[in-house]
């Protein structure tokens, strides 16, 4: 396959991420954007360092290491999404701002 392919899906997922949490207001449906986006970058940095350094296996391991540290990100922040539910009933980005003050 040719990296174009690629790249377009990596970039349609970067669009419909960044639609997502522009647009929502549901705190989960936030974050599952911000994850799209992720995988996106993740997805076109991926085949840029396949097509340019095919041999080594330094990009697999850079890429191993950024889906470890989204999946700890997301766990982390349904955790304080969780929380403030608990504690408050807050489930919309609205709700939440209010909170600072």
């Amino acid at each position: 396959m040719n990296p174009e392919a690629f790249l377009i899906l990596s970039a349609a997922l970067f669009c419909i991420g960044l639609f997502g949490a522009l647009t929502q207001q549901s705190i989960v449906m936030l974050m599952m954007g911000l994850e799209l986006m992720l995988g996106g970058v993740i997805l076109a940095a991926g085949t840029v360092w396949h097509y340019v350094a095919p041999a080594t296996a330094d990009g697999q391991v850079l890429i191993v290491v950024a889906i470890t540290a989204m999946a700890v990100e997301m766990a982390i922040g349904f955790a304080v999404v969780t929380a403030l539910f608990r504690s408050r009933e807050v489930d919309m980005t609205d709700m939440a701002a209010e909170l600072r003050e």
